[in-house]
């Protein structure tokens, strides 16, 4: 008997004290925000929305990125910090080269056996000639107009649509005004 009134008392204590949740303490403070704070830019700079990085200008003028871009393919893409575009540009290049090179030494070799075949040679010769030349070309009007569009919207969005009565369309979502 004691025993159990020794534990009613000891639950009656218990049960008179505040319970936690009760408690008038202030909640815990907020975790400090993770975002970097906004900074303001003035009218002549502008953001890269995909890197988030600054330019007062352009990372390289449009007539800089073309010269390069012809020197060398893919050095005007990767001065504009599209270097997958450059390093495609690039590995194309090497192709190009390297594919002009074996066939000159195939026509070197056909010429000195007197082969009736030297004709078709010169031609895959002069094909990989050209496409080593659209190549440098190509990389160099594509690096002058990504230097113009560098700061672009990147969230457009085009979608093959069917046509009514067969074939297929594409629409094309441009988004205006501020997020």
């Amino acid at each position: 008997m004691r025993g159990a009134l020794a534990l009613a008392l000891a639950l009656a204590a218990l049960g008179t004290a505040p319970a936690a949740a009760q408690d008038p303490a202030p909640p815990p403070a907020a975790p400090a925000d993770s975002a970097p704070p906004r900074v303001e830019v003035s009218d002549t700079a502008r953001v890269r929305p995909d890197t988030g990085i600054s330019y007062a200008r352009t990372p390289v003028s449009p007539m800089g990125a073309l010269w390069r871009s012809i020197l060398i393919p893919g050095w005007g893409q990767a001065k504009s910090n599209r270097k997958l575009t450059g390093a495609l540009f690039v590995a194309w290049e090497g192709v190009t080269l390297g594919m002009a090179i074996k066939s000159q030494h195939e026509l070197n070799y056909l010429r000195r056996t007197n082969s009736g075949s030297v004709s078709a040679k010169e031609k895959e010769r002069q094909d990989w000639l050209v496409l080593l030349a659209f190549n440098h070309l190509f990389s160099a009007i594509e690096a002058y107009v990504s230097a113009h569009l560098w700061d672009f919207p990147d969230d457009l969005e085009m979608r093959a649509v069917p046509l009514p009565g067969g074939g297929v369309g594409a629409t094309l979502r441009v988004p205006f005004g501020r997020p």
